[in-house]
This record gives C-alpha cells, structure tokens and sequence, in this order.
C-alpha cells in the first residue's frame, strides 16, 4: 500500500478537472481497501472512492485520501441453459467488458458499448443507453461497507434501480465500495434495435444479418458521430437526467412548443428530452472560457481545457435555471459532485 500526498486528480476524472487530493492510492485487492479503510477510521480522514471518474465533477480540492478502485477480474462463474453468469471487477473498463462479451457471444450488453467508466458504476448509476439498462442484465454485486468493514452481497431488487439511479447514490451514499459485479447474459441474443437510431445506422451500414456485434458496432458509430471523446475534450457524457413530467402538464407544453421530444413513460408520465430543452434555451455551442456546452449535443457540458470544476458547476446551475424559466422543467444533474 503506498500513499501519495497532494496529487493532482486530471488525468483521473474525463472532466480533466485539476482538482488536487491531500492523499492518494490505488487499490487492487480487498486486503488493501479495508488497509486503507483502516485509516483515520474515527472520520477525521475524508474518504472518497474512485472509479473510472467518467460521471463525477470535482468543484474543489479534496482534503482527504482519494481511494482508485482497480479490482480486476473477469470470471464466467456459471451457466444454464438461457444464460451466462459473468463477475467482472468492479475496475474493470466498462467497454472493454462489454467487447470482451461480444467477443465471447454473450448478449446483453451491446446497446451499452462504449459508455465511459468502470464496470463499478454500472449498477451505481443503473447505466442505460438505446433502451437497455443495467437492471435488464444485473444479476447481483459485492460490495464492502466501508463502517462496519463487512462485504454484502446486493440482488437486483436490493438495488432499487431507477432511472440512473440505485441505493447507492441514495440511502447508501458513500457507505459501500462496489468489489465486482455478476451479469446475467443472454445464449440466445434478443436483438433491441428500436431506439434510436439504431435501424437506420444498420441499414447504412450495410447489415444484412443481425448480431450483437453488429448492433454494437451501430451503437459505437452513434455514439462517436454525437459525443465528443473524452481523451480530446473534457467531459462526463450527459451531464443532465432526461426530466419527467405528468401527462397532463407534457400536453400543456405540447401546445406552447409543438416541436417539443417526449417518450411515455410505463407510469403515465412523459419523459422529456433534455437536449432539447437546452438547445431551445440557446446553450447548444456555448462557451464561456473554457467551461462550455458540446456544439453537437446540448446534454453534454465540455472542459476545453482548463475549466475549473466550479465554473463547469457555475454554467449547468445557469442551463438549468434557464430551461426551469421558459419551461416550467426542472433539471436535475446526472453527473455526482464532489
């Protein structure tokens, strides 16, 4: 276990917010988190876990050990008839998990390729993209509560998956370290193509005969022609949750902006595009110094370069209360602040 002091924190979030930790280490067994846990265990030492750092905001310098998660690991653990049970580590690359299951022909997870992030966050934010989440595949995970220095296994429904969220941005906040997760992977593939632009991307493509890697590929080809890459320019992906609202009040802004995005949702209630609603509000391409909003997809919120977290912080507060003023809509941040 080796600690490091005053680290800065860029190259560690997709943001690339220099952000600084107090202090600094990895860890790559269960051994060597509960010796970091260990530390300061009267709470005098902050703590903050890392993963791939793709979905956080760092508004300041953390005055505490900053803990990397790198558990590593992919394991087929079991099989039936219809299914593949997979542990993957919770620092494990999210892609690079999910190609690796392609490769293998266990479906699944191809409408979530190339998400950023680690396998860990995937049932922390209950990950989801062209219409498949991580709550459709999850079987279970381990995770470590870092008080009473214990590891509990979660079932799906111990989870409460919602729409990006589960109990552990919620009630366990900041409680447990995520060790690996199981996914429950389809033998025979149920091929999701309808969201999105899923269809017409195939058909461009040429596909003849549908497969998972084909549907990835589509998936990959979507998501580089929209998102920027966070290796070129700073980002978290959608920095803001698509917000719903009842049917009735969807309606009532149908007839003030007829060109207004919507999806019902299972309850009733209509879920609103939030890119839309930016880019009416005129932030599409914005950018103040280096804090902006991507020129292709007003969800995203960009660091050309040296933005401080704060100012990142400062421009989304200002979206949202512009979208709330000629909407009525109130936006709720997806990304976590720290």
């Amino acid at each position: 276990m080796q600690i490091q002091e005053n680290i800065s924190l860029r190259q560690y979030n997709t943001m690339g917010i220099d952000a600084r930790a107090r202090q600094f280490s990895t860890f790559g067994t269960l051994d060597t988190l509960q010796e970091l846990t260990a530390l300061s265990d009267d709470g005098s030492l902050a703590k903050l876990v890392l993963g791939g750092g793709s979905n956080i905001l760092l508004t300041r310098n953390f005055d505490g050990l900053v803990m990397k998660n790198e558990l590593m690991g992919i394991e087929l653990v079991s099989e039936t008839d219809t299914h593949y049970y997979v542990k993957a580590g919770a620092g494990e690359n999210w892609n690079q998990f999910v190609q690796y299951s392609i490769g293998r022909n266990w479906a699944g997870l191809e409408n979530l390729s190339l998400i950023p992030g680690n396998v860990g966050a995937s049932p922390m934010q209950n990950i989801g993209a062209y219409g498949v989440e991580i709550r459709d595949v999850f079987e279970e995970l381990e995770a470590f509560h870092l008080k009473d220095k214990k590891v509990v296994t979660f079932t799906n429904n111990d989870c409460e998956f919602g729409y990006r969220e589960s109990v552990f941005k919620g009630r366990y906040r900041d409680q447990f370290v995520i060790l690996n997760v199981t996914y429950r992977l389809n033998k025979t593939p149920k091929f999701n193509t309808s969201y999105g632009a899923i269809e017409q991307e195939l058909e461009r493509m040429g596909v003849k005969e549908l497969s998972i890697r084909a549907i990835a590929d589509a998936v990959i080809h979507i998501r580089s022609s929209k998102l920027p890459d966070p290796a070129k320019i700073g980002n978290a992906g959608s920095f803001f949750k698509n917000p719903s609202v009842p049917a009735t009040q969807y309606e009532q802004l149908k007839q003030n902006f007829p060109g207004i995005v919507g999806y019902a949702n299972p309850d009733g209630s209509v879920k609103l595009a939030a890119g839309w609603l930016i880019e009416q509000c005129g932030w599409k391409g914005f950018r103040r110094g280096d804090a902006g909003c991507h020129e292709k997809q007003a969800l995203v919120l960009v660091n050309y370069g040296n933005a401080s977290g704060a100012e990142i912080y400062e421009l989304s507060t200002e979206i949202m209360d512009s979208v709330q003023e000629r909407f009525g809509v109130v936006l709720e941040r997806e990304v976590n602040i720290v």
